[in-house]
């Protein structure tokens, strides 16, 4: 659940890089809490209403947009391709088989030009993340 937290805690945070298990995690749970939500508007919808209707599933959508790119791009990033390959994914079949591939594949060894890699601890001090400094 804390890879699934710390997804949004970084809401828009499109640079640096996410291993495979902050997004996997993220898309599993993200896929668990869609089809509850699918369940609650259709039971909820068709008590009141009478027609389905998918508000807390739209609601959800809209919420989840920006985290899931930002991971997204971050997962990209950590396979040393750019942001701009989520662009592929508007190819039908074949763009959605290539960011697949890029997003199982391993996290490149040591740092590259969008970070260090963030399974390794990092010999360097840093400077703390933007989104982390004292105010």
């Amino acid at each position: 659940m804390n890879w699934y937290l710390s997804v949004f805690r970084k809401y828009a945070v499109f640079s640096g890089r996410a291993r495979r298990r902050e997004y996997w995690y993220f898309v599993l749970f993200n896929i668990i809490v869609g089809v509850v939500l699918v369940c609650v508007d259709v039971v909820m919808s068709s008590a009141l209403f009478g027609s389905p209707m998918a508000f807390f599933t739209a609601l959800y959508g809209l919420a989840s947009f920006i985290p899931g790119t930002a991971v997204s791009v971050r997962r990209l990033h950590d396979t040393g391709h750019s942001g701009w390959g989520l662009f592929l994914g508007l190819i039908p079949f074949v763009g959605a088989i290539i960011l697949l591939v890029w997003d199982l594949q391993d996290s490149q060894p040591g740092d590259n030009r969008y970070g260090p890699n963030p399974k390794q601890p990092s010999t360097a001090s840093a400077p703390a993340a933007p989104w982390r400094q004292p105010v």
